[in-house]
């Protein structure tokens, strides 16, 4: 019935409608429109050429503040229009984003809150339009924030409250209105709503309480948001997040260890969370879920207990805690999620802590499930992690034992491997972790070495004019350090090193030359 409307030419004149001064016309028209609009893309495009999504969007301005019957109904009606207009079109609902309506919906929901259909289309309209990126912007000039906060403080019923939710989910991604939706009270209502739902077992209540500790963590998300919940360590909502983690409920732990992991993204909270204790709930958290465990809490627990390690000084505090014992137990996950964030903890707490490097690097466990994950293709963040972990052994232990570990565990390869990456930070790490090699355990690491063709790898980034500088002299620093293995040597000479080197003491970069004079000094000498 739609494509006749369209092809007879009746849009046009339905549009010009638009224009009367009768209440009724208007009501009726609208009502034609938004039925030949629904799912019908000659319909709005038809719709889209008379104009009329701008008449409808000046009429629902015009009569935004009336509040008589008859007025919500037609403000309803062209609600409705425009849905049916713009839904599942990014093009059209960028269009009325263009034409100003989301601060003309945001008016309306004020005014009418009272009114449950209208309030409903403002809802669905906001649905919408919130997925598209533009619309952010617009809606952080608005009260939005506000006005959602008040009608969810008054909504009893599952459903209601699901569509707010659908609506903030959305826009909660942005930081500006994160902040405006906290200082609105909307955390308060969330740790009510949790604190309501927490022992229920109806599923309604369930979904409500994933939801609502969902969008609490969502919120967590942004700079602004986090620092004012955390209140130097003594607000009440991240008091009230450290008691979710003890707690028997499943989501109600993961999204506790997912708010610390986001209360520790700047080191002022880390170093206050570490000293208060937040450490050993992480970890008897994760001990209660080493066996059969649940994932996602495994992984949420780990990201947070990494986040913590990163300042330098809770790093001792961490190790003497236990923390490694405690991460070391999940070895045997087989799920990527969970060995991801197990590597970057045990990276981090080992930076710059020797001790702990040359305990990790002897444990042969360890450094077997490393190799093993190292060859994890079809997991590129395990594979990395694996790789910077295995490096970050030697270069903060700078031990043989470790050393002799990592040889016979068949690590060798795969740090030369890394010496190709497309990461130069990954390139970095492997050169020096090769060239602490090549410095203390060349003899136990030189048939390795050789076949996986290293001194091949070191010549191909000295001659490509894209490496980075510091590539380029760790390159020459560990060339230098081969001249000690009479095979790797043979290497070296038989691929005229040389040229490649006296070209780089021309670099414009002062350490590159030095090294490049210094390196060409020792293979003349030692050729």
């Amino acid at each position: 019935m739609r494509i006749p409307c369209v092809d007879a030419g009746l849009i046009s004149p339905l549009v010009q409608l638009l224009n009367s001064k009768d209440q009724e016309v208007l009501l009726q028209t609208g009502r034609a429109l938004g039925n030949i609009c629904y799912d019908s893309h000659e319909g709005r495009s038809a719709v889209d050429q008379a104009g009329g999504a701008q008449i409808v969007i000046d009429h629902l301005r015009s009569l935004c503040s009336i509040t008589d019957p008859a007025n919500e109904k037609l403000l309803t009606v062209f609600c409705g229009m425009l849905m049916n207009y713009s839904n599942e079109n990014d093009s059209l609902q960028a269009q009325l984003i263009n034409m100003g309506v989301i601060p003309t919906l945001v008016k309306l929901l004020g005014i009418h809150c009272q009114n449950a259909a209208l309030t409903e289309m403002c809802l669905v309209a906001f649905g919408n339009l919130a997925e598209l990126e533009s619309s952010k912007e617009q809606f952080a000039s608005t009260n939005i924030a506000e006005e959602l906060v008040k009608l969810f403080k008054k909504q009893i019923e599952h459903d209601k409250r699901e569509m707010i939710f659908e609506v903030l989910a959305p826009l909660a991604e942005n930081d500006a209105i994160k902040l405006q939706l906290v200082e609105a009270g909307l955390v308060e209502c969330l740790l009510e709503i949790v604190q309501q739902k927490v022992d229920s077992d109806k599923e309604d209540d369930i979904t409500e309480l994933k939801t609502g500790s969902d969008l609490m963590v969502l919120l967590l998300l942004g700079d602004e948001s986090m620092q004012k919940l955390f209140e130097g360590g003594k607000g009440s909502v991240f008091q009230r997040v450290l008691s979710w983690i003890p707690s028997n409920n499943h989501q109600l732990q993961l999204a506790g260890a997912l708010a610390i992991a986001n209360f520790a993204r700047n080191d002022g909270n880390c170093i206050h969370m570490v000293d208060n204790g937040i450490v050993e709930k992480l970890m008897d958290l994760l001990d209660r879920h080493v066996e059969d465990g649940n994932v996602t809490v495994q992984h949420a627990a780990l990201s947070a207990l990494r986040n913590l390690a990163i300042p330098v000084i809770n790093k001792a505090k961490m190790l003497s805690a236990g923390v490694t014992e405690t991460v070391l137990k999940f070895l045997k996950s087989e799920m990527p999620p969970v060995q991801f964030k197990l590597l970057g903890t045990l990276r981090m707490l080992i930076d710059a802590q020797a001790e702990a490097a040359e305990q990790l690097g002897k444990n042969v466990k360890l450094v077997e499930r490393l190799v093993e994950w190292c060859e994890a293709k079809d997991h590129a963040g395990v594979m990395g992690e694996s790789n910077r972990l295995l490096s970050a052994l030697i270069r903060h232990s700078k031990s043989k034992d470790v050393i002799k570990t990592i040889v016979q565990s068949g690590g060798i390869k795969h740090l030369v491997t890394m010496a190709t990456s497309e990461h130069v930070i990954m390139q970095n790490e492997a050169l020096v972790a090769l060239a602490l090699i090549a410095a203390l355990e060349l003899g136990t690491a030189e048939k390795d070495l050789e076949s996986a063709k290293l001194v091949q790898i070191l010549h191909r980034l000295l001659a490509d004019e894209r490496s980075a500088p510091e590539i380029k002299y760790n390159s020459m620093v560990l060339i230098c350090a081969l001249m000690g293995s009479e095979s790797l040597h043979k290497e070296v000479q038989d691929l005229a090193f040389l040229d490649v080197v006296s070209k780089l003491r021309s670099h414009e970069n002062k350490s590159v030359a030095q090294q490049a004079s210094l390196t060409e000094q020792r293979l003349t000498v030692e050729s």
